[in-house]
């Protein structure tokens, strides 16, 4: 019960900072977005009345004052759960779901492959401090962490091209999460299309993350492998591997895990360069979109889901932590 009770104090502490956090948003957007200039390059021209007339349909209408927009706003999304239109009439609540649905096919699958590989590197090279191993994957991890996402992405999708002419057809799909139009043949032909075009921005995502989590695992591990504990274990008969992934590892990835927990939300909006390279139409190429658009609601919406993401990223990190710690008691 206990454990019960802190995991909804920390809900209801962090339900008030997204509260927050949205309505600051909102009038932020207000501030620096024009809605308007979506009309402006209109033929035939409209004046600023009809610009005006146009946007009030979809509660955006500049001749409002902003607070009077973001209590209809605002009485829309608690009554009716309605996250308002773009200024062009597309509803956000519609947009949402579906982008979110695709990020989350991308980014679950590298976010999980990285921390494998990383974790794993890192327990593999901290065990073998300055041999060849560890010094030629220590190399290729620092190219990669330093390596911009564009360069590696373009690199991926020429080597695919180049993988598809030499066979003579399309084996790797370079763009898109699905062929256009659809494919034919049922609910397995559709799975296997969808995870032939994860392939390429899956291994993006992986090879780019997977650095980073080597490289700091590797310290975690190295700071915990000499430590008294791991010594007193190794004293009791247990060889260096076993102390190493009995109790170092287990120590060193307490951080590991309260990383992973914020990682995952702020890559969802954050794979903006993965998703335009490889044209994936997930929650960031739809944050970038929205700014450019200046879609007042769908950049709201956008805050609304990274925080509400951040928000249960901070509570299982807490309780990962409470689970690997044995220092830690959740009261």
């Amino acid at each position: 019960m206990e454990a019960v009770r802190y995991v909804l104090r920390k809900a209801i502490g962090w339900f008030m900072m997204i509260l927050i956090a949205i309505n600051a948003t909102y009038f932020f957007a207000t501030l620096f977005l024009d809605p308007r200039s979506n009309y402006r390059d209109l033929r035939p021209t409209r004046s600023d009345e009809e610009i005006g007339d146009a946007l009030a349909l979809y509660g955006l209408d500049p001749r409002m004052p902003a607070v009077d927009r973001w209590w209809s706003w605002l009485s829309d999304v608690i009554l009716r759960f309605d996250w308002g239109h773009s200024p062009t009439g597309v509803p956000v609540g519609s947009e949402i779901p579906h982008r979110a649905l695709l990020s989350g096919q991308l980014i679950l699958a590298g976010v999980v492959l990285s921390v494998i590989l990383g974790v794993a590197l890192g327990v593999y090279t901290a065990s073998r401090q300055y041999g060849i191993a560890d010094r030629v994957l220590q190399t290729l991890s620092v190219l990669l962490y330093n390596m911009p996402v564009v360069v590696s992405a373009l690199g991926l999708i020429l080597l695919a091209v180049w993988f598809n002419q030499k066979l003579g057809q399309t084996v790797l799909s370079v763009a898109g999460a699905g062929t256009p139009g659809g494919v034919a043949g049922g609910f397995w032909p559709v799975l296997l299309d969808r995870a032939n075009h994860l392939v390429l921005p899956t291994i993006n995502l992986t090879l780019l993350g997977s650095a980073g989590w080597h490289l700091t695992q590797r310290s975690l591990l190295l700071d915990n492998i000499n430590a008294d504990y791991v010594r007193t274990a190794r004293a009791t008969g247990l060889t260096r591997t076993q102390a190493i992934r009995r109790h170092a590892l287990r120590s060193s990835t307490i951080p590991t895990a309260t990383s992973i927990a914020f990682t995952i939300p702020a890559v969802f909006t954050g794979a903006v360069i993965t998703e335009s390279v490889f044209g994936w139409e997930g929650m960031g190429r739809y944050f970038i979109q929205t700014i450019i658009r200046n879609d007042v609601h769908g950049v709201v919406a956008v805050a609304a889901f990274g925080a509400a993401a951040t928000a249960a990223g901070a509570i299982f990190a807490d309780i990962a932590t409470a689970i690997l710690d044995p220092r830690v008691r959740v009261n």
